[in-house]
C-alpha cells in the first residue's frame, strides 16, 4: 500500500475503527510533515465540554506514526516500529477542529539510515503540536519511537 492520506484513512476504517469513529483523519502528508485533523464531537468529548485527552493523544500519535510508516515504506526494508515512551502537555481547552502536526520526517530518515548502518535499534523522539481553529496551541506531545531494521 502506498502511504497517502486517502489510503491511511481507508486503512484506519478497517484496522483502527476507534480512530475512524473519533473523526480523526490524515489531511496532509509529505516527506517531512504529517497533519491529522480531529474535531471535537460528542463521541470524543469529556465531561468538561472539550475533547478527551486520549482522543488528542490518538491524533498526535497518528501524526508521528504515519511519518514513520512512510519512511519505512520508502526505505524498502523491513523495520520494526514501537512507541516506547510518550509525554503530553495540555495547554488550553480543545474544542472545534484541532490539527496535530509533526514535522520530523528528516529525523526518522536519519534514524533508519543509522539502523541500516549499525544493525542496531535507534530511538527517535518526535513532537506533535495540536493547534485549534484560532491558531492557538492546545496540546503538544512527545513520542519516543524505537526503530530497528530487521535482517541487516
Amino acid at each position: 500500500m502506498e502511504i497517502t492520506p486517502k489510503n491511511v484513512n481507508r486503512f484506519m476504517f478497517f484496522k483502527l475503527p476507534l480512530g475512524w469513529l473519533s473523526g480523526m483523519r490524515v489531511i496532509l502528508l509529505d516527506k517531512t510533515t504529517c497533519v491529522v485533523q480531529i474535531k471535537h464531537r460528542w463521541l470524543n468529548q469529556n465531561p468538561f465540554q472539550s475533547m478527551f485527552w486520549a482522543a488528542q493523544g490518538m491524533a498526535a500519535e497518528m501524526s508521528t506514526g504515519v511519518l514513520v510508516m512512510k519512511e519505512i515504506r520508502n526505505s524498502s526494508k523491513k523495520v520494526s516500529m514501537l512507541v516506547t515512551h510518550q509525554e503530553g502537555n495540555f495547554l488550553k481547552k480543545a474544542t472545534g477542529n484541532i490539527l496535530f502536526s509533526c514535522n520530523d520526517g528528516e529525523r526518522i530518515q536519519e534514524a533508519i539510515q543509522r539502523s541500516l548502518k549499525t544493525g542496531e535499534g535507534q530511538v527517535v523522539v518526535l513532537t506533535s503540536k495540536g493547534i485549534n481553529d484560532s491558531g492557538v496551541e492546545v496540546a503538544n506531545f512527545l513520542f519516543q519511537w524505537s526503530l530497528k531494521v530487521k535482517n541487516v
